[in-house]
């Protein structure tokens, strides 16, 4: 008996590798298992869907009865996959015991906990996944006030849209500007200005401890000892690798799901993909790696190995405030930024110590340049 590869996941990661392992096997069998109710929809509209008039169902462009038609596979909704052992090739999903041929880890992220105290924690919100959206828009309705925790991508993506549709915005982060860990200081600064003349504001060099409600609004205690009253606060503090299932089957993780560029993990015939993985120390929660990794990956499966290859990849930051793309240099490399402004316009160009260039930032008018850009980048890998 064939058994099926199996791919845990059906974010973009799972459905866009199953698409293109269907380009070239359209009839072996195919499984893919989930924990949501398996509706595809693209994710990077959740923080942009509010200025796009979007609800939760109009985001979803298929249901999993319409996915396993197109894919001609099986797919399990509301299913847990609890245990995966490599020896036997074998999981464990809600009760079910099923065999694999091959493993795909296509687990994706997990928010970071905002490790609030008070009596109002759980009422927090973390907007991740479509089901999140859904509960977000419910809980919206008749609210003025919405407070962020972070200033991070998401966080001014969502501040961004929120304000466009007429809230007032509260934005809470430890850094001393915005999208620190993508953006120089003083760009930070100019996507701040833009989002401040939008209704945003910010609360730079603190965090938030403690939330508590009465009656219907809440109170949020920063670091030092400012209060805030918001109608409803949004965690946007940030993700991270979802490891839980790959620790306890013994592959290997460092920030990610550690795989070659072939996407094999330590453990024969597993895989991983996707915001949850780390290729040749790269963890890249960005659609361009993922469209990528699908791609090469798919030909493995269907028989022709292919190592992914990942080229200058640029991110689109979706803050129309301010409009941003970033191209971001290797982690830990040494080098300067060189930046130019001109009526609120800014290229800024990051040269490695040996003067190449090896990443870049455009705002506004100069976002124009992208593509001329990108072409005298390296490869990452």
């Amino acid at each position: 008996m064939n058994h099926p590869i199996i791919i845990i996941g059906t974010g973009l990661s799972g459905y866009q590798l199953a698409r293109e392992y269907r380009k070239l096997d359209q009839t072996s069998p195919l499984v893919l298992i989930t924990e949501s109710d398996g509706r595809f929809y693209p994710k990077p509209q959740l923080s942009t869907a509010l200025t796009n008039k979007k609800t939760s169902d109009s985001l979803a462009t298929a249901n999993a009865e319409s996915m396993m038609k197109q894919l001609n596979a099986t797919i399990k909704t509301k299913t847990k996959v609890t245990t995966i052992n490599p020896e036997s090739q074998t999981i464990q999903a809600n009760d079910e015991t099923l065999n694999y041929s091959k493993l795909i880890l296509a687990l994706g992220a997990t928010v970071i906990d905002p490790n609030l105290k008070g009596n109002a924690v759980s009422d927090v919100l973390s907007i991740n996944h479509l089901e999140d959206y859904a509960v977000f828009e419910k809980t919206l309705q008749n609210k003025k006030n919405i407070a962020i925790l972070g200033a991070g991508l998401i966080g001014c993506e969502f501040a961004n849209d929120l304000s466009n549709a007429g809230f007032k915005v509260e934005v809470i982060d430890l850094a001393n500007s915005a999208i620190s860990l993508l953006l120089p200081n003083n760009i930070g600064k100019l996507l701040q200005e833009a989002l401040e003349k939008n209704g945003v504001h910010f609360n730079f060099e603190c965090k938030a401890e403690e939330i508590n409600k009465t009656g219907k609004h809440y109170e949020l205690i920063l670091s030092h000892q400012k209060k805030l009253n918001s109608d409803l606060v949004i965690s946007a503090i940030g993700l991270r690798p979802n490891l839980t299932l790959a620790k306890a089957a013994n592959i290997e993780t460092a920030r990610g799901i550690i795989v070659n560029r072939y996407l094999e993990t330590n453990q024969k015939n597993i895989y991983a993909l996707g915001d949850c993985a780390e290729v040749e120390g790269h963890v890249l929660p960005y659609i361009a790696p993922i469209l990528n990794a699908a791609r090469a990956l798919a030909k493995t499966l269907a028989g022709q190995k292919t190592a992914v290859e990942y080229p200058a990849m640029p991110v689109i930051i979706k803050t129309p405030a301010h409009p941003i793309v970033v191209c971001p240099p290797p982690r830990h490399m040494q080098g300067n930024w060189q930046i130019e402004t001109a009526n609120n316009n800014t290229k800024a160009l990051f040269y490695n110590d040996n003067y190449e260039l090896y990443g870049f930032i455009l705002t506004n008018e100069f976002v124009k340049e992208r593509m001329a850009l990108v072409t005298q980048l390296p490869k990452l890998i």
